[in-house]
């Protein structure tokens, strides 16, 4: 069994801060739970940012450059992931629907990578998906996706290919084949989110089993789905994710009290398996950073 990566993903953009004041949302927030969860086992921190007064997500540079040189000052070396995700939010008008309404969050696919351009994170996610998101639509058009692969590519950073549904796979794979993504492609599965793939083991084996060779992969499931999705990935070959940006709680009626909580319980799954922790270096190893 090959030792197994684990992401944490920190804070994401959902309302959670007022469910969980484990959340964090100030950019030292932020950085410091990341700092807790890497030496808890995490050998990737997922960072999205808030803004410190609304805590609604925000894309301000600035948030993003404290965050990344807080971790990168700290004693841990951790792999830094920063979001591109923001800037997708489409909300039809309702007179003219083919105009956004006043709630739509949208921007150019180069105003999504500008942090990535400033700091060069080691990865970053692309979000090569477009779907129904509850009320909403997550916009990303393949020509979005085109350009900002290749910023983030010059920028010198290896983008993490969420993937929410199969097609979304089919639609990476042209990527690849275009050569807009490098070797060896790193997928991450988003599974159990309103109208994108089931957060189950059929489903993941068929994804797995849709990646083109040589790719790395990874998995995580939101809400009470984290943990089985934990252990399912290991068994599966893959690599896992968890954070308070995907689940709130540790266990059934007990919030988390913490990302790093959340880091080590799924460490202990791994280690029950019979598996190990990759350590940062392995990480790097694997993902050809």
């Amino acid at each position: 069994m090959p030792s197994t990566i684990i992401s944490c993903a920190v804070t994401g953009s959902a309302p959670t801060p007022n469910l969980n004041p484990a959340v964090p949302v100030t950019p030292k927030e932020i950085a410091a739970s990341a700092i807790e969860a890497a030496k808890a086992g995490a050998a990737i921190v997922h960072c999205h940012v808030r803004d410190p007064k609304t805590k609604l997500p925000s894309m301000d540079p600035a948030h993003y450059k404290e965050v990344t040189e807080r971790i990168r000052e700290s004693d841990t070396d951790v792999i830094i992931n920063l979001t591109t995700g923001p800037g997708a939010r489409y909300i039809p008008s309702a007179d003219v629907p083919g105009q956004a309404s006043l709630d739509s969050k949208m921007c150019t696919p180069e105003r999504r990578v500008v942090h990535v351009e400033e700091l060069s994170p080691e990865i970053c996610s692309l979000d090569v998906a477009t779907m129904n998101f509850n009320k909403h639509v997550f916009l990303n058009h393949p020509d979005h996706l085109a350009i900002m692969a290749e910023r983030i590519g010059a920028a010198g950073t290896k983008p993490e290919l969420e993937v929410f549904d199969t097609g979304h796979i089919m639609l990476a794979k042209k990527m690849i084949a275009d050569g807009l993504i490098e070797a060896p492609p790193y997928f991450q599965f988003c599974l159990g989110i309103s109208y994108g793939a089931p957060a189950n083991v059929e489903t993941m084996i068929l994804m797995r089993d849709m990646l083109p060779e040589g790719a790395v992969w990874s998995a995580f499931g939101i809400s009470r789905f984290q943990f089985p999705i934990v252990a399912a990935a290991v068994l599966l070959g893959g690599n896992a994710r968890v954070g308070l940006e995907d689940n709130i709680y540790l266990e059934k009626g007990v919030l988390a009290p913490s990302n790093a909580a959340l880091v080590e319980k799924a460490g202990k799954i791994v280690h029950q398996l019979g598996g190990s922790l990759a350590t940062v270096k392995e990480a790097r190893q694997r993902l050809g950073l």
